[in-house]
């Protein structure tokens, strides 16, 4: 391997100005910076780009990948103000902005959990940017769910969810990344992580304040991309019309699409003793996906 494809990711600050509120997204560049971008990856709930870094590096060699920070999450700068929140529109929306700020052609796009999903509608309203998804373990609830939870009054339900409530008690501050690692070592979302994973999420995953280290993606933030479920990865999915493939996990998968006859540009594919954090726990799966997607 190539000292190109060791070296660190370059820090890329992406302006952002939609209906949402303006700022920057944070970006890692990985790979060579004379090609045209290969592939956008994008994270899941909580977690920021950094946290893949063992995913991505391996691939800089062939591959140059953008991997942003989602808005409230990482070292991303806008506005993310949890109160009112019913859709992943928001998140939709910047990436469709950072979309038309990528030079050359359609790039390949591949998401985790929220990331998958936010990617899809994205796609869905920019597919002439999209040349084909990836999406792991997409959250993509049943089709009635979808539709209640686009009721006027749903957003005061899904309020209670429980995971909601427990991610609103989530500790949010911390005196020492040491105190953290050993905190979050083998708990939770984080049993399996290899250290140097959990590492590297923590890296962009705490902010330095006067009182200590913070989570960068408050639990306020957190729980209201749980709660806010207005949107209809069912529509995106007939409306975007390129190839689309979903790894699901075998356990506790939270992406309810399944392989149809309908929809014959959607393959749809099961990872052996996979969770919902696979790309954690099984990277060569998910790192031989990714390589398949772009190359």
């Amino acid at each position: 391997m190539d000292a190109l494809a060791l070296s660190a990711p370059r820090r890329v600050s992406v302006p952002i100005d939609n209906r949402w509120g303006a700022g920057e997204m944070a970006v890692l560049d990985y790979g060579d910076p004379k090609r045209p971008v290969d592939l956008i990856f994008v994270h899941a709930n909580g977690f920021n780009a950094r946290a893949y870094h063992s995913l991505l590096q391996p691939l800089s060699g062939a591959l140059r990948i953008w991997a942003p920070d989602l808005r409230g999450h990482g070292r991303t700068r806008l506005p993310a103000h949890p109160d009112g929140r019913r859709s992943w529109k928001d998140h939709r929306d910047d990436l469709a902005c950072l979309l038309e700020t990528i030079d050359g052609p359609p790039v390949a796009l591949a998401g985790h959990s929220i990331g998958g999903t936010s990617g899809l509608l994205a796609a869905a309203q920019k597919p002439d940017r999209v040349s084909r998804l990836l999406l792991l373990d997409p959250v993509v609830w049943r089709r009635e769910m979808v539709w209640a939870m686009n009721l006027p009054l749903a957003g005061l339900v899904s309020r209670r969810f429980p995971l909601v409530a427990s991610t609103l008690r989530r500790r949010a501050l911390f005196d020492s990344r040491e105190q953290a690692m050993s905190a979050y070592r083998g708990r939770g979302a984080f049993k399996g992580w290899p250290d140097i994973m959990l590492a590297d999420y923590l890296a962009d995953g705490l902010v330095e304040t006067d009182r200590g280290l913070e989570l960068a993606c408050p639990p306020a933030w957190e729980a209201s991309n749980y709660a806010a479920q207005a949107h209809d990865p069912w529509r995106a999915l007939v409306g975007y019309p390129g190839a689309v493939r979903i790894l699901k996990a075998e356990a506790g998968s939270l992406c309810y699409v399944s392989a149809s006859p309908r929809r014959p540009h959607v393959d749809v594919e099961t990872v052996a003793a996979g969770g919902h954090l696979f790309p954690m726990t099984h990277a060569e799966v998910t790192r031989d996906a990714l390589l398949d997607l772009a190359v």
